[in-house]
């Protein structure tokens, strides 16, 4: 049997990528491990009313569920819309699931088949938010935390993917954008609404003074000390 299909991180709804991730896991929910078992399944009641299911909505509905095999098939349409943490999909599941009962073993299904991964989560979470996104460290980690995932997956994540991409470089590209219209010296109040932005993005004060101290090419004056939750 071939290795279980990964959920996307972010496809977007009643896209090709999310009609083949939802066909594929619904396919692992079967246990139908060739095409030959594709064709058979087609013939089978059983799998025309799961496949029906999956697809009537792609997009969730409200509607509580009663039996395990409904709620799996729920957490499979809410991974085909995009990743979820552990925290987050038990947190869906309770709110579907009729039984609370339900929940953990649905959960222990999906991370044996891979399909939930907090380590996994956080690399791709903070790969796409950092080069994407151009966000900094700490407004990546501060995300994942209220997603849920552990602080040594986020750690672990964060450091293997600064380690390729530099800090500073984001800032500097940033700052291109922001300036690209601008003309002449930086007024100290323009340097101060950078240098706020910037640490809602989650760069370190000490980065952000010297890339505005580079383009600025004088002392940036002074600036306030980023308080709790920009650091």
């Amino acid at each position: 049997m071939e290795a279980p299909i990964r959920p996307l991180l972010y496809p977007a709804p009643n896209t090709p990528a999310t009609t083949l991730l939802c066909f594929a896991l619904l396919l692992d929910a079967l246990d139908l491990e060739s095409f030959s078992g594709i064709l058979l399944g087609f013939a089978s009641s059983r799998f025309a009313s799961l496949f029906l299911l999956c697809f009537l909505s792609v997009r969730s509905s409200s509607r509580k569920v009663a039996s395990e095999q409904e709620l799996y098939l729920a957490a499979i349409r809410a991974l085909g819309r995009r990743a979820h943490s552990i925290h987050e999909m038990r947190e869906y599941l309770a709110r579907r699931a009729e039984d609370a009962e339900l929940v953990s073993p649905v959960i222990a299904r999906l991370r044996e088949r891979k399909y939930l991964e907090d380590a996994r989560y956080a690399l791709e979470y903070a790969r796409l938010h950092a080069n994407s996104r151009r966000q900094g460290r700490f407004r990546i980690a501060r995300e994942l935390r209220t997603r849920g995932v552990p602080d040594h997956h986020i750690d672990a994540a964060l450091d293997a993917v600064f380690a390729e991409t530099d800090e500073a470089t984001l800032v500097r590209a940033r700052l291109k954008r922001r300036l690209a219209h601008v003309r002449g010296a930086l007024a100290q109040r323009h340097i101060a609404s950078l240098y706020r932005s910037l640490l809602r993005a989650g760069f370190s004060a000490d980065i952000i003074r010297s890339e505005l101290r580079a383009i600025s090419r004088n002392d940036v004056g002074d600036l306030p000390e980023p308080v709790a939750d920009e650091a």
